[in-house]
């Protein structure tokens, strides 16, 4: 079973390789996924890790808080997006 974690505050300027690799310390990381303006196509500062539970549970514990690039990074489990209206 794999659970999906939101990381907030994350430097513009980082990659998916760099986020891969801080997490991985923790467990098994499935995919890792930043977010972009659909619009300017620049980084909005945050993403989601898919990881093992066991893992994510970890990462979260560990990561929340940490410093990453400059930036004390916001790390918890992800919920899931509500639906917005179609109008």
């Amino acid at each position: 079973m794999s659970k999906n974690i939101y990381v907030g505050n994350l430097p513009w300027s980082v990659s998916e390789d760099e986020v891969r690799s801080a997490f991985e310390q923790y467990g098994q990381v499935n995919s890792v996924n930043l977010i972009s303006d659909r619009e300017t196509g620049r980084p909005r500062g945050f993403g989601f890790v898919e990881m093992d539970d066991a893992g994510a549970m970890e990462a979260i514990k560990n990561m929340d808080g940490k410093d990453f690039g400059g930036r004390n990074l916001k790390v918890n489990e992800a919920r899931p997006r509500a639906e917005k209206p179609r109008w």
